[in-house]
């Protein structure tokens, strides 16, 4: 073989196999260096993303119990919608109710008076007004309404007192004041 001794020559195949064993080299890294740079992307958006995820499941879950509350709100107007005529029929026993009472007192009122001892029960129903009380309150109703029967009680007993006091021998009456005053104050309480 003959060798040629051209140094322009010897540069120039030199040059041409350096850029061909590089060509090469980046030709047999490229698909490692892609892969490196998918790992390197996913290591850094993982996280994030199973953040989110975890939000978004939150999320679900509180938008579904908001719609749980908003079918059973709905249900109860609904069934409120429904309740309209059983209400009014309430309204209308109430307005007969206060009719009545309204008639019985009219009448009570005309009758003329027989004899001061009464019975409790109409003593008391002559107290009783017909301003229905706001039942937010009811505990202070209820405790003037008590406060007002002790005190018709005490005024009953002191009353009954001077009558036995007053009458001699006459034990049918004596007895039936008393018991009829404890079975009331048991019946009220």
């Amino acid at each position: 073989m003959s060798h040629v001794h051209d140094p322009e020559l010897q540069a120039k195949v030199k040059k041409t196999t350096e850029k061909i064993s590089e060509n090469m080299h980046i030709i047999a890294n490229e698909p490692s260096l892609a892969f490196f740079r998918i790992q390197e992307h996913v290591r850094k958006v993982i996280p994030l993303i199973v953040d989110r995820r975890a939000e978004v499941v939150q999320l679900q879950h509180d938008l579904q119990g908001k719609c749980y509350d908003m079918e059973y709100a709905i249900s109860a107007v609904k069934e409120i919608e429904t309740a309209d005529e059983s209400l009014k029929n309430v309204q209308e026993l109430l307005k007969n109710a206060i009719f009545l009472k309204q008639q019985l007192k009219y009448v009570e009122s005309r009758r003329p008076k027989k004899d001061s001892n009464s019975s409790v029960y109409k003593r008391l129903s002559a107290h009783i007004t017909l301003d229905l009380p706001d039942l937010t309150d009811l505990s202070g109703v209820v405790r003037e309404t008590t406060n007002r029967v002790e005190h018709m009680m005490s005024q009953a007993r002191n009353s009954n007192s001077n009558i036995h006091n007053n009458t001699t021998g006459t034990t049918n009456g004596a007895t039936s004041g008393p018991q009829e005053l404890q079975r009331s104050y048991t019946t009220l309480h």
